[in-house]
């Protein structure tokens, strides 16, 4: 197998690009070779298979779509208030629009999964592994609310996400501030409540 991270890493990043905009269907290694620019054949000398391709796009979407640690710095240099879960869950939709298409080849990848086993395996454990890490984070910074609220906010995002990606016009974008502070609210509580 040929050892180029270089150009490993940009055939992944053009796998995100093709799964996104074709589906997890129009995901090839002749579709992924020309949207990286590449010769045909060049995905197949560093995938031994469309398995294998899926792996690792399931593994490196999650690095695309994670904060920068220094905006988290940046945000969580507010004390700890209703009013910062608030600004974490907006900024979190913000991302989501921000990088359509990481957040789209995600959905495809979980769709993909209910018929691959094994992506099944990993994707969940991913996912899981990333939900813990939000639950310590949560926890850790002081921030109100328990774990049954950072769960209900995640489950409410996530349904927030798929209609944002795929069907915009359910909820227009003029009512996401409020609906994410209403959910906040009943979440974790309005500020001051005990």
């Amino acid at each position: 197998m040929v050892r180029n991270p270089g150009r490993r890493a940009a055939l992944v990043d053009a796998a995100v690009e093709v799964l996104a905009r074709d589906g997890a269907r129009g995901l090839t290694f002749r579709a992924v070779d020309g949207a990286a620019g590449v010769p045909n054949g060049t995905a197949s000398n560093y995938f031994v298979s469309r398995d294998d391709l899926l792996a690792q796009v399931a593994g490196q979407i999650h690095q695309r779509v994670a904060p920068d640690p220094e905006e988290v710095a940046a945000v969580m240099a507010a004390p700890p208030s209703r009013a910062l879960v608030v600004e974490l869950v907006e900024w979190i939709n913000r991302r989501v629009a921000g990088d359509r298409t990481g957040y789209l080849a995600m959905l495809e990848l979980r769709l993909e999964a209910t018929r691959r086993p094994e992506l099944q395996k990993e994707l969940t454990r991913t996912i899981r592994a990333a939900r813990d890490d939000d639950l310590r984070f949560h926890r850790e910074s002081g921030l109100p609310g328990d774990a049954t609220a950072v769960r209900l906010m995640y489950l409410a995002m996530t349904g927030l996400m798929l209609e944002q990606l795929t069907l915009p016009g359910v909820v227009p974008a003029e009512e996401t501030q409020g609906l994410i502070s209403a959910l906040v609210d009943r979440a974790i509580g309005p500020e001051g409540a005990a």
